[in-house]
């Protein structure tokens, strides 16, 4: 979804693919895929990683990430608002403009709700079940766990992979940072991807040091 409201934006992405994975001296690092797990992102900090005690680990969403959720979704209401009273008023405006206003409002509505939703979904690292996941249903409380469409076990997370995804628009352009789990198996699981390097270098950095893994940081000094 975040991806499509990039495309409605007129924003491009693109990776930096000008770099070699054998400096991290590891062979899965030279035959996984280092281009965006996620395309799109963002241009501020959407997550911010909170140590909940010795044993877990969590990305809260951040207050701006919230706030431009919920700018959107009183944005959407308050154009589907002026729109229903436009037609039921019968108020000397086109009809067409003022369906066009509900219709515009319910995208910008759709949009916000989605975004909230999704910026407080939990993203977590628990050392006591032994899991990671992302999502509001956790491994343990499912009973198939391969229907969760984000989790891990610990153990099974072989290493952390930084990288960066340049975004372009017609009016702006800017870099957005991605975590990534790199498995065992060599597939990737997405933690984050926002617009604040320094704090993803450093919630990355901590998160390796809990997680007792390395962090292949691909992204230019």
């Amino acid at each position: 979804m975040l991806s499509k409201i990039s495309k409605l934006m007129g924003i491009a992405m693109e990776s930096d693919d000008s770099f070699d994975p054998a400096k991290f001296n590891d062979s899965l690092a030279v035959r996984i895929d280092w281009s965006p797990l996620k395309s799109g992102g963002a241009n501020f900090r959407t997550r911010r990683l909170v140590q909940m005690d010795l044993d877990r680990m969590e990305f809260r969403p951040t207050m701006g990430a919230m706030l431009f959720g919920i700018l959107f979704l009183i944005l959407g209401i308050g154009a589907i608002g002026i729109g229903v009273f436009m037609i039921v008023s019968g108020a000397e405006v086109p009809i067409p403009a003022a369906f066009m206003l509900f219709l515009t409002g319910s995208v910008f509505s759709a949009a916000g709700a989605f975004m909230v939703r999704h910026f407080s979904s939990p993203v977590v690292f628990d050392g006591r079940s032994g899991y990671f996941w992302k999502g509001r249903q956790t491994p343990m409380e499912v009973m198939n766990r391969d229907e969760l469409k984000c989790f891990s076990e610990l153990d099974n997370i072989h290493a952390l992979q930084l990288i960066s995804e340049f975004c372009r628009s017609d009016k702006n352009s800017y870099l957005s940072y991605e975590l990534n789990l790199v498995l065992k198996s060599g597939d990737r699981l997405n933690v984050f991807d926002h617009g604040h390097l320094h704090h993803a270098r450093a919630d990355a950095d901590k998160l390796a040091q809990f997680l007792g893994l390395p962090l292949w940081d691909a992204v230019r000094r």
